[in-house]
């Protein structure tokens, strides 16, 4: 059969840009190979030599790819990768030939200048040093593109005096707390076989797609990723029937780029779908290790965007691009699991009887329910306030769902002392012959959860769909590692570890049924309960950011070697100033399209207007009342948006002025919002009023349902 330019083969290309294993197991020499196996299991520090040969094959594999340069590729704290590219070329040899070279020492340690990186007090702008440290559990990789083609080579990213500055170290370091804990608690159970338990993610993605050239018309969404101004269309999302709808061909052929690009790279893209909002979707991979799941997440997000422009399209990454339509998380599913394939998180099936499943659930419940907070301010970031709370999202209070088959487990170990049985799946009967009968799970689904166990795995459904999934994995690896660990220290006391374990089982189920809730965490009666339970209900990133740095997180990072207080002084510091400059950016924004745009398009129209009334008085003095009227409503709404303009000026000028920290943030988040939002209402109004062919930029509905 013949087959289409257009045809390919996923398996034959998956990773076929990627310096995996099976690269290596080919092109490394076998006492090399054996080497870097031996030092990943180990986690040990790669010798030079080791390295040069590495490096080598490496360069070698990566120039037959059509790469020139190569980067060490890191996540800072700005929220999106950073690379600085370098050529294998060297200088040029006397015959005025030059060779292509990177050595072990390149490949380990890169240097970039850290100077203009946020580093929250602990580098001052004039000390630039900073290192990348190859993190050789996460496979190099070769990006290609219109610039060319080149080597990436993930990296760790720390100051010259030894403090991190990316996401990935921390990262790194609690994946390494949470495996030696819980390898300390199964050993309790008698597993001495495992050596390792790896925190396993997968990052669920949602995106909003646009036309671009609509796109490039919107000021707004160029410099903030969001509408500041923008009236609904007359149907939105009610129908829902966007929500896993058969998906445009425009939108089809553009995935269908997207996962050849993801592949490629080596990102086990799975699952596409529409998501509830028009022009938004969803891309889910299959589960990696949390630092390379961190990788390849920031890889889709980069990936979204680039491929995008090909097809004359624009992904938008923001949590709220539109008000009034769902907004966009990214839903955080994490599970850990042993070397030789056990899911710790897995129940079995009779939960009941799994005493160290029961143990490492509970244990959770304690985390969660200590370190809500901490928790919750992993999640915060502006665009996430907006969407928070909002009965489309989690609500911004941290519960966890169990439902009803471990919330019964739960309720008898709390009762009695202990469980005796498990409520089982039953039969679900179609009631149609043609279709087959088949057993439903014990347990139903809650979407309106922020942490719901489903099945073997926890869903942290409150991370915004721009933030890096380090973040809330650092929290959870870190205060899972602290549970199993005191756990752990009480349970090698014991006499009789039997008792023990089941009191132990009992006692956390007791003290922390606070935080368990399946019902609807959306509604109003779940916030006054929740406030009756003693749970935090924190609104804002501005709320969420001190928790960093409590002395009872200061503690628990610096147990586990994750953050040193000042490393969490200089976050605290950084988001701070990250909420205030990008509400800066948003009211600076709205000054300029007001000013430049709406006020001068609606005088236009009132201008328009006034002649026409005048025009026709004098042609046949007909009534002209409904011009009257209108002329008189948008100059009202006109003088409105003159005053709010000047107001949010008048606002934004005194932020600008004060000292960059928490007392600055609390401003933008109460004064400057404020003053946004009064500008706003009148301009949606005039919106619905101003003839279409004279507002200035494309409406909702222009950017949401012609893509």
């Amino acid at each position: 059969m013949e087959r289409s330019a257009e045809y390919f083969n996923a398996a034959e290309i998956f990773g076929e840009n990627v310096f995996n294993d099976s690269v290596m197991q080919e092109r490394l020499p076998k006492k090399v190979y054996q080497k870097l196996k031996q030092t990943l299991k180990e986690g040990k520090e790669l010798d030079l030599a080791t390295a040069d040969v590495i490096a080598h094959e490496m360069k070698e594999w990566a120039i037959e790819k059509g790469a020139t340069h190569y980067a060490h590729w890191f996540q800072p704290m700005t929220g999106v990768t950073a690379e600085k590219h370098d050529a294998f070329i060297t200088e040029p040899m006397e015959n005025g030939r030059a060779l292509m070279s990177f050595s072990g020492k390149e490949l380990i340690k890169g240097e970039p200048d850290a100077s203009s990186f946020p580093s929250g007090g602990l580098r001052a702008t004039f000390e630039a040093r900073g290192y990348t440290a190859w993190d050789c559990t996460s496979p190099a990789f070769v990006r290609q593109d219109a610039a060319g083609a080149t080597l990436c080579i993930p990296t760790a990213f720390c100051s010259y005096t030894g403090e991190t500055l990316d996401q990935k170290t921390p990262l790194l370091r609690s994946m390494e707390a949470v495996s030696k804990q819980a390898l300390r608690l199964i050993r309790l159970f008698g597993n001495t076989t495992s050596k390792k338990v790896t925190a396993s993610v997968g990052a669920e993605q949602e995106y909003f797609i646009v036309d671009r050239e609509k796109y490039l018309k919107r000021k707004d969404l160029i410099f903030t990723g969001r509408t500041l101004f923008g009236a609904m269309p007359p149907k939105g999302q009610e129908m829902d029937d966007h929500y896993f709808g058969v998906i445009r061909e425009r939108i089809a052929a553009y995935m269908r780029d997207v996962n050849k690009e993801l592949w490629r790279l080596g990102v086990s893209a799975k699952t596409q779908h529409n998501e509830v909002a028009p022009a938004q979707h969803e891309l889910a991979p299959i589960y990696a290790s949390a630092n390379i799941a961190a990788d390849h997440n920031q890889l889709v997000m980069e990936t979204l965007k680039k491929v995008a422009g090909r097809h004359g399209l624009q992904c938008l990454l923001h949590e709220k691009p539109f008000a009034g339509v769902n907004g966009s998380g990214k839903h955080n599913n994490w599970s850990i699991t042993t070397d030789d394939g056990i899911n710790l998180l897995d129940p079995g099936v009779t939960p009941h009887e799994n005493i160290q499943f029961l143990l490492i659930l509970t244990c959770m419940l304690k985390a969660v329910d200590i370190h809500a907070d901490l928790l919750r301010e992993s999640a915060a970031d502006v665009g996430n306030d907006h969407r928070l709370g909002a009965d489309e999202a989690p609500p911004a209070i941290i519960s966890v769902f169990l439902g009803e088959q471990l919330q019964d487990v739960l309720m008898q170990l709390i009762r009695t002392g202990e469980a005796t049985h498990s409520i089982k799946g039953s039969l679900l009967e179609t009631g149609v012959k043609t279709l087959p009968d088949f057993m439903k799970d014990a347990t139903d689904r809650n979407r309106t959860s922020p942490f719901a166990f489903t099945g073997n795995k926890f869903e942290f459904r409150m991370p915004g769909s721009q933030d890096s999934t380090a973040q809330p994995n650092i929290v959870l690896n870190t205060i899972a590692a602290e549970a199993f660990a005191e756990a752990c220290d009480f349970l090698e006391r014991a006499e009789d570890f039997e008792l023990a374990v089941h009191d132990l089982i009992k006692k956390y189920a007791t003290d922390h049924q606070r935080i368990v809730f399946n019902g609807n965490g959306y509604s109003e009666e779940w916030v006054e309960e929740a406030k009756r339970r003693g749970l935090p209900n924190i609104n804002s990133m501005v709320d969420a950011i001190p928790s960093l740095n409590t002395e009872k997180s200061i503690k628990l990072f610096e147990m586990f070697g994750v953050f040193t207080k000042a490393e969490l002084d200089s976050r605290v510091e950084i988001e701070y100033e990250t909420y205030a400059k990008e509400i800066n950016i948003e009211a600076k924004s709205m000054i300029d399209i007001a000013g430049k745009q709406i006020i001068p398009a609606v005088i236009r129209y009132t201008t328009m207007l006034a002649a026409s009334i005048t025009a026709v008085k004098a042609a046949c003095d007909a009534n002209v009342s409904v011009q009257t009227e209108l002329l008189v409503e948008v100059s009202d709404l006109l003088a409105d948006t003159r005053a709010a303009w000047s107001k949010l000026k008048e606002v934004t000028k005194r932020g600008s002025a004060m000292q960059e920290g928490r007392a600055q943030a609390v401003y933008y988040r109460d004064e400057v919002m404020a003053a946004m939002e009064a500008l706003r209402e009148p301009v949606d109004k005039l919106e619905m009023i101003v003839d279409k062919d004279m507002w200035p930029m494309p409406s909702y509905g222009d950017l949401i349902f012609e893509v």
